[in-house]
């Protein structure tokens, strides 16, 4: 695998970003074919493939190099050169990439070398190329009893045809890795499984919520495992990543768990098959949080509250922005204000702290002149809490000339009616709960949370959550802690 891994260093950065060429460590690539045994209810020792494993973006052959391994020693009292001439029809490689093909098929050359070497020189013939160089989103001759990928990922333009064939799967733009999930799974017999190692944004992002009904309906997730310590992973890729199976068999359950230095098994939770974000428990101890959260039917967004993002994109409009207040400006509010839970100034933004309204849209799209309830939309990894939201009241807005301006790494919480559920104070107090914090911890793992994940929070029934307006402090910790306790606990 070394082999693969210094290809791909001697790409230039920019291609690597361009194609979203990554290689996979060996731990990874066995840890997902170990997946992929398991949910092909393999025994724990060696046996033969049961039918083609693919890969469809294959690179070096790093995840099918396990599988090629596997079959050829659980084949060993097998006539080799039968063994051998078997392969075509059990292994598949695709990549649009001919340099990495060919170090596939000399990667998995090397793991048969052993096997011909057994073969008498008089019947040995050459050893058969693996990988061919090909798109691995066309739809293949051949159905593939197991597909495992470490798929390219980044945003693509497609042309009209090929945004029909993927409008099942389509939310707004597409995502690379997004369609050869897709593609796989439509590329699955019967007991097919796809076992993949993908971004987990693909379990809660808004434009993925049309491919979650879709594998919810054809192959429902059976395991998922976090990897931890992401950065150094990979060599050019800081996206939190995933280890995740698929089955076409009808699943009931989906097996959780966490790999950084040690497997760590997380729990077992129900499978989920709605658009709506996937709720999964990233550590043991919030699981039954996540179990009854998954149960409920209302949202942010259903009880009357809206979410968007903080219009102010600053690097866009540096030249409009001052250290002084003047009539045509408006405060600016930056993430770092909300630190701690509390609306203030950052003395370190003081600088930019004012926009200049110079546009003829600005009144319209970048202040904000009604109170709010504000959340940071990014954390940074060390911060104990992922949801950090502070009140914007009549007072707060007074004292800042009546108007703000919000900036991008900022959420903004607005009641859509004039009686919302909960009041923008007590909105702020729930939030500020460390029940919602694991809630939506198992929503988003990441440090950045999207506009779309904070309305699709579940809550329970609006009385209960109208109960809640009153309440403050431990009162209302323990309130939110009793709602979110499966049912028949105690």
């Amino acid at each position: 695998m070394q082999v693969g891994a210094a290809y791909v260093e001697a790409l230039s950065p920019a291609t690597r970003a361009r194609h979203g060429r990554h290689y996979t460590p060996p731990e990874l690539a066995y840890h997902l074919w170990s997946m992929a045994r398991m949910s092909l209810g393999f025994s724990p020792g060696r046996q033969v493939l049961p039918g083609l494993v693919r890969d469809p973006a294959c690179g070096a052959g790093a995840l099918l190099l396990p599988a090629l391994r596997e079959h050829l020693r659980a084949s060993y009292g097998v006539d080799p050169a039968l063994t051998l001439a078997g392969l075509q029809n059990l292994i598949e490689g695709v990549d649009t990439d001919p340099a990495a093909v060919w170090v596939a098929n000399v990667v998995l050359a090397a793991e048969m070398l052993p096997t011909l070497a057994r073969i008498p020189e008089s019947r040995r013939r050459s050893l058969p190329a693996l990988a061919r160089v090909g798109d691995g989103l066309s739809i293949p001759e051949q159905p593939a009893r197991v597909v495992v990928m470490n798929p390219p990922y980044g945003r693509v333009r497609l042309a009209p045809d090929e945004r029909e064939r993927y409008a099942h799967v389509l939310y707004g733009h597409a995502n690379l890795y997004g369609l050869f999930m897709a593609g796989a799974v439509e590329s699955l017999d019967s007991e097919g499984v796809l076992a993949a190692l993908v971004p987990t944004s693909f379990t809660s992002g808004r434009y993925f919520s049309k491919l979650r009904e879709y594998l919810g309906r054809e192959a429902a997730m059976s395991a998922i495992t976090f990897v931890e310590d992401r950065s150094g992973v990979f060599s050019s890729v800081l996206q939190e990543t995933c280890l995740a199976t698929f089955e076409r068999r009808k699943r009931r359950k989906a097996r959780i768990n966490s790999l950084g230095s040690t497997m760590t098994t997380i729990a077992t939770v129900k499978v989920q098959k709605t658009g709506d974000p996937w709720v999964l428990p990233r550590r043991s101890d919030d699981a039954p949080v996540t179990a009854a959260a998954s149960a409920m039917q209302e949202s942010l967004a259903s009880l009357g509250w809206r979410a968007s993002t903080g219009p102010l994109v600053w690097n866009r409009r540096s030249d409009d922005l001052h250290a002084a207040w003047g009539p045509s400006r408006s405060h600016v509010i930056w993430a770092a204000d909300l630190d701690g839970g509390i609306l203030h100034r950052d003395p370190a933004r003081d600088s930019m702290r004012y926009l200049a309204l110079t546009r003829p849209s600005d009144s319209k799209v970048m202040v904000l002149d009604e109170p709010a309830v504000l959340v940071q939309r990014t954390t940074a990894p060390e911060q104990s809490r992922r949801l950090i939201a502070a009140h914007l009241s009549r007072d707060a807005l007074s004292a800042r000339h009546g108007r703000v301006t919000v900036e991008n790494h900022v959420n903004v919480l607005r009641p859509t009616g004039l009686d919302p559920v909960l009041t923008p104070e007590a909105m702020t107090r729930l939030l500020a709960t460390k029940t919602m914090d694991q809630v939506i911890r198992s929503i988003s793992g990441s440090v950045a949370l999207s506009a779309y994940e904070l309305e699709s929070i579940p809550l329970p029934n609006r009385d209960v959550v109208r109960s809640w307006n009153d309440l403050e402090g431990d009162a209302l910790e323990a309130a939110v802690s009793a709602a979110y306790r499966p049912e028949g606990s105690k």
